[in-house]
């Protein structure tokens, strides 16, 4: 990013830590760029607050070796990031450096005071313009496009530009740099407008160049089956993910990446642990994306903040990558983004709070938390633009509540912005039931793949098997009614073929929306239907042979021959076991008796009348041979 040259000095009168309080004697802006000058190095920082004549910055670099008395120098303009082709693939920090390109200059140990451009200034794209001199454009409006991997990159009027400008020139198609001009614009005014195929927008303030703000409707589908069946997400909408430390977030939120139906994933990691953060950035080039046979870092951008480095710029990576979501999607794009982890943010919030002296509230946290986290996640939405298209951003954030308390500040803000709920148990992951969404526990508000009321039934149904099972680790499983036990092992087979997925299976791992409906509408015939078994023995073989099937039913291919030879097994199971078929049988038994029975008296009547009848044969020839 460029810096500005427009020079506007400060002078540092206080330093806490990376909080610095600088005296200034001109106009200044909130969220201003500044940097603090420290011998040839310039630390970037951003004004947080202004009182009077003194203005407090947050540094993005550790403040080492500054002291009162120090020059600032502020630019004039926000802090903001770099839009255009060529963000597809990268990894950057939270302020957007390109760290590849950082640790091919610096090595190991990133430099301070080192800045990057964000798109790479020396390569070229084909560019085909789509308006011609003479056309009045807006901003958001496409003026060309350029090919980005696998998709249709538009290139627009920045989002800055109000009013409608005239073109007055623009160049023929061929390959051109981020840093050429393209075309050239006239306002109302009569002033000339470069434009070029990148420039800048500052983080904070949501873009909103579209023609209106739509409900989410449509699900997203995860092709997880506990998500899309019993709580779905749907495009445009959020969610998030409060677990306990070690109870899966990390890997469901890289699950969702890979199978999600969307067009692009960007992942920001706020504060996560530095292990974590480098399994994801040697991960993600390997893995495969199922919808297009590629690398899926070819449509992932992931903005990398770890808790080793400045707590300040932990806020900055959450909204630079809603930044970038919010551009891609007024490509008429559906991005996913996902947060990892919020309660970092929130962290640093609460510490650049108590710094900057302010009333706490909750836990220490500062009294605006809530209305911070709110504004987050309002940016996500399904929008139409200009060309009657749509575009659509979901985002789900993890929260790392201590101790699992879903009850603590940042956990209960969140749950009060967002439309679903997935809470991550950790006597789930314990028990490795993996994804570890707790079905008692979580909900959503959103219209999925399956009717809300049959949901609602298959939840009130593993409420109840939940009962017997605490029940039973009292007084065991002779303590309760074979109806009861039925019942535990009904909740039990559903959670266990189901709810869980092998994620390390090719067909397991994700699973289609057909093949949802398909298997969830056979289990409901099992969870709905009354079973005729003897004993709790004869009940446990049943449910594992049961089980059994419905494994090897997931492990089969969609429509394979061993897909359908298991789902004959699993229904004549239950054939075989129902009360149906024992009521169809004994119908056909009462039957066949009544028609017996019928066939029997027929015959004891017939016999009758025929004795009567030679009786009263007999009988008239006896009175005919004793007349005279």
């Amino acid at each position: 990013m460029k810096i500005d040259t427009a020079i506007r000095k400060g002078k540092i009168v206080s330093i806490d830590k990376n909080m610095i309080a600088v005296e200034f004697n001109f106009r200044l802006k909130q969220n201003e760029t500044a940097y603090a000058l420290l011998g040839e190095k310039r630390l970037k920082s951003e004004v947080i607050r202004i009182r009077g004549n003194i203005a407090d910055l947050q540094v993005y670099e550790a403040t080492d070796g500054l002291k009162t008395g120090d020059f600032v120098e502020f630019t004039g303009k926000l802090l903001s990031v770099d839009l255009g082709p060529g963000l597809l693939g990268q990894v950057f920090d939270g302020l957007q450096n390109p760290l590849q390109k950082l640790a091919e200059e610096c090595g190991f140990f990133l430099k301070r005071g080192k800045y990057l451009n964000a798109l790479p200034e020396d390569k070229k794209w084909g560019f085909l313009p789509s308006v011609k001199p003479g056309d009045f454009v807006q901003s958001g409006d496409v003026i060309g496009m350029v090919k980005e991997g696998i998709f249709t990159h538009k290139i627009q009027v920045p989002f800055n530009l109000s009013g409608s400008h005239k073109i007055l020139s623009i160049v023929k198609p061929g390959e051109y740099n981020v840093k050429e001009e393209i075309a050239i614009t006239e306002n109302k005014r009569g002033m000339e407008i470069p434009l070029y195929m990148s420039f800048s927008w500052p983080i904070k303030i949501p873009i909103t160049a579209y023609e209106e703000k739509l409900d989410p409707v449509e699900p997203m589908i995860t092709r997880i089956r506990i998500i899309d069946s019993l709580f779905p997400v749907a495009k445009g909408g959020t969610y998030c993910i409060p677990g306990p430390f070690g109870s899966g977030k990390t890997i469901l939120q890289q699950i969702t990446s890979r199978n999600a139906k969307v067009d692009i994933v960007i992942i920001a990691a706020c504060g996560e642990r530095a292990g974590e953060v480098v399994e994801i950035i040697r991960k993600f080039p390997k893995i495969i994306d199922p919808f297009t046979d590629r690398p899926l870092m070819e449509r992932t951008v992931i903005i990398c903040n770890t808790s080793s480095m400045p707590i300040a710029a932990r806020e900055a990576s959450v909204y630079t990558a809603i930044t970038i979501a919010e551009y891609y999607r007024q490509m008429g794009l559906d991005v996913l983004l996902l947060a990892d982890s919020t309660s970092r943010w929130a962290q640093a919030l609460r510490e650049r709070s108590g710094r900057l002296e302010e009333i706490p509230g909750e836990e220490a946290y500062p009294a605006y938390l809530g209305s911070t986290i709110a504004g987050f996640y309002e940016r996500a939405g399904l929008v139409r633009l200009k060309d009657n298209t749509t575009g659509s951003i979901t985002i789900g954030g993890t929260v790392s509540p201590a101790g699992g308390n879903f009850e603590e500040p940042v956990t209960q803000a969140t749950l009060k912005v967002t439309g679903a709920f997935h809470g991550l148990s950790k006597d789930r992951s314990d028990a490795r039931r993996y994804p570890s969404i707790d079905p008692l526990e979580s909900w959503s508000t959103y219209e999925g793949i399956i009717d809300i009321q049959r949901r609602k039934e298959v939840i009130k149904l593993l409420s109840k098997a939940n009962e017997v099972s605490q029940m039973m680790k009292v007084v065991g499983e002779e303590g309760v009614s074979l109806n009861d036990y039925i019942l535990y092992l009904k909740g039990e087979l559903f959670d266990y073929v189901y709810l869980q997925q092998n994620a390390f299976d090719p067909v397991d791992s994700a699973t289609s929306a057909d093949r949802q409906k398909k298997v969830f509408s056979i289990f409901e015939k099992i969870l709905d239907a009354s079973l005729i078994l003897e004993d709790k023995i004869k009940t446990k073989n049943f449910f594992n042979r049961l089980r059994q099937a419905f494994i090897d039913y997931n492990y089969s291919a969609w429509d394979s021959e061993k897909f359908t030879t298991s789902e004959k097994l699993i229904k004549d199971l239950i054939l075989q076991h129902s009360k149906e078929n024992y009521i169809s049988k004994s119908n056909v038994l009462r039957q066949a008796f009544v028609e017996s029975d019928m066939d029997s008296q027929f015959r004891r009547s017939k016999e009758l009348l025929a004795g009567k009848k030679g009786k009263l044969t007999m009988q008239k020839e006896e009175s005919a041979k004793n007349k005279p």
